[in-house]
C-alpha cells in the first residue's frame, strides 16, 4: 500500500518534467533564424514562403504577403531600415521545424512624407518548408521609451 501511495504521489511529478518541451537547443535551426533577423533589408520570404498573417501596430490585419504590403502601400508607409537590436532576440526552436521568435526593432520608416524613428517589439512565428524557414505569423507593438526605456 505504502509503494502504491508513494508512486501516485510521484505520478505527476514525473510526469510533469517529461511534458517539459526542449525548446533550447537545435543550435543549428537557431542560428538559421538569427541569419535571417540579421540579414541587411530584413527577413526576405523565399517563393513558398507568401502565406502569412500579419497583425500591424492599429490592430489591422491582413492574410497575405501581397496584403501586408498592399496596406503599407495604402498608408503611404516606407521601411528605410529594420533592425535587430542586438542581443534582444529570443528564439524557441520546436521540433527542429518550427520557432517563435521575439525581438525588439530599431525601425526607421517614412509616414506620408515624414521620418519617423521608433522602437518596436515583434513577435513572429516560422516554420520550415524544405530547406526555407518561412514566416507565417507576425506583430509588432510600437515600444513607448518615454514610458517604458528600453534597457538591454
Amino acid at each position: 500500500m505504502k509503494a502504491l501511495m508513494i508512486s501516485c504521489l510521484l505520478l505527476p511529478v514525473t510526469t510533469a518534467a517529461y511534458a517539459q518541451m526542449d525548446t533550447l537547443s537545435y543550435a543549428a535551426e537557431r542560428q538559421q533564424i538569427r541569419t535571417l533577423l540579421h540579414q541587411p533589408g530584413g527577413y526576405r520570404p523565399a517563393a513558398a514562403c507568401r502565406d502569412m498573417v500579419a497583425v500591424g501596430p492599429k490592430g489591422d490585419i491582413s492574410f497575405s504577403e501581397a496584403e501586408w504590403r498592399a496596406a503599407q502601400a495604402k498608408e503611404k508607409l516606407v521601411f528605410k531600415s529594420v533592425s535587430v537590436v542586438p542581443g534582444s532576440e529570443i528564439i524557441r526552436i520546436y521540433n527542429a521545424t518550427s520557432a517563435v521568435v521575439n525581438w525588439l526593432a530599431d525601425v526607421r520608416l517614412q509616414v506620408a512624407g515624414k521620418d519617423v524613428a521608433i522602437k518596436v517589439r515583434r513577435l513572429e512565428v516560422f516554420i520550415k518548408q524544405g530547406n526555407n524557414w518561412c514566416r507565417v505569423a507576425g506583430q509588432g507593438t510600437q515600444v513607448d521609451e518615454q514610458l517604458f526605456p528600453v534597457k538591454l
